[in-house]
């Protein structure tokens, strides 16, 4: 109820886009081998950012 109106930081949103793109990855893995080899290189750029992203925190 309180994080109703609570805005998302930067590395929250990363996160998810992170995870819609790997499940995305997955689906298309047996499908289109290209679309998801694509969607897998968009996904390992997030995870170099969000990995950054921890390490300047720590």
């Amino acid at each position: 109820m309180f994080g109703l109106f609570k805005k998302k930081s930067q590395k929250e949103k990363l996160e998810e886009k992170f995870k819609k793109l790997m499940q995305e990855w997955h689906e298309l893995s047996s499908i289109n081998r290209s679309a998801s080899d694509k969607k897998f290189a968009e996904a390992q750029d997030i995870a170099k950012i969000l990995n950054d992203l921890n390490n300047e925190a720590a």
